[in-house]
């Protein structure tokens, strides 16, 4: 697996706002992350933290305007790809970077069939005669799972469910053997047996090919099954980082662990789950200081009015919460004297 210090994808301090006619919506505000070859990332929020629009920007596929990068950079390979031209960008996406969207069905064309999309995606890139291509499309149905992928060259999306389109979403995405597929929500819409076996495939097919993985949910239980690393995103910014075991039994954010007590376990069976009280701020009016204190029990009166710096706990696990940090530094330091 690849170090930090020479990542696949680097997202660096990105800031990314849409214009509206009265005001600017800030919904990646100072975001930074990194994917490692053959690692699996997850980027992890409730709806409207920026986590999609950051890997939006990653493809140049936010619109601008309204929105705009406002500063920052994105690194693929070591290389910027922030300012690269439309056909230079086409060169990447799909080839180099694919994406697996939420929602299948808005994002295959009704009119075309099953092949004819798979085999789009592959002539965008390659120049491939039509009796390899249709060869290579069996193949592709058939790593994802499809049964009688011969017959299913014909079909058009409606005919599928939609375990099969998200099915036939990954096969598009690997059509031209990508170095890292951005898969945003591609469980949402599906139940919990087809969830399953959708990110059994995804982790299959990662290790037969060596792919990285930037997975976008809001789902804390599909992270610990999938993720090496974890970015938990609030209000267009990383509340914290670390690998799995990190976030999963050493969380320091208040929100992270307000995820976390949120999931449902077999010893809550019966009682009332815990929900964060309050919603994500709007982007266009979000609160001063940490974003995160209205909703918070261990606020104090700082956290109103001074915006929270990121706390290093080592090995990697960061989290934007210096009263916690703080908390623990005065425990340490009564432990010691005690001893």
């Amino acid at each position: 697996m690849e170090h930090d210090n020479n990542p696949l994808l680097s997202v660096q301090d990105l800031k990314v706002y849409f214009h509206g006619r009265d005001d600017t919506a800030r919904a990646v505000d100072g975001v930074s992350y990194n994917v490692g070859k053959g690692e699996t990332v997850c980027l992890v929020g409730e709806s409207g933290c920026g986590k999609t629009v950051s890997a939006l920007t990653v493809l140049g596929l936010v619109p601008q305007p309204p929105g705009e990068i406002v500063s920052g950079d994105v690194l693929f390979k070591g290389k910027s790809i922030l300012g690269l031209k439309d056909e230079e960008l086409q060169h990447i996406r799909g080839n180099k970077i694919a994406m697996v969207f939420q929602e299948p069905l808005t994002s295959l064309n009704p009119v075309f069939t099953i092949g004819d999309q798979i085999a789009e995606a592959i002539q965008v890139h390659e120049d491939v005669d039509a009796k390899t291509l249709i060869e290579r499309c069996v193949r592709l149905l058939r790593d994802v799972g499809i049964a009688s992928p011969e017959q299913r060259l014909k079909d058009y999306p409606h005919q599928l469910s939609g375990g099969q389109r998200q099915r036939v979403m990954i096969a598009m995405a690997l059509a031209c053997s990508p170095d890292l597929i951005i898969a945003d929500e591609p469980t949402t819409a599906l139940d919990v047996t087809v969830q399953a076996q959708i990110l059994n495939l995804l982790r299959t097919i990662q290790k037969k090919v060596s792919m990285s993985i930037l997975y976008i949910t809001h789902d804390l239980g599909v992270v610990a099954n999938i993720a090496d690393k974890v970015y938990v995103m609030y209000s267009g910014q990383i509340a914290e980082q670390g690998n799995t075991e990190q976030i999963f039994t050493q969380s320091r954010h208040p929100y992270t662990r307000g995820l976390l007590a949120s999931l449902p376990g077999r010893s809550q069976r019966g009682s009332r789950l815990h929900s964060i009280p309050g919603t994500v701020p709007n982007p266009s009016y979000k609160p001063a200081g940490c974003p995160f204190h209205p909703r918070c029990s261990s606020a104090m009166e700082t956290c109103r009015s001074i915006p929270p710096e990121m706390c290093d706990y080592g090995n990697g696990h960061l989290s934007r919460c210096p009263v916690i940090y703080e908390l623990e530094l005065e425990e340490k330091n009564r432990e010691k004297r005690g001893n």
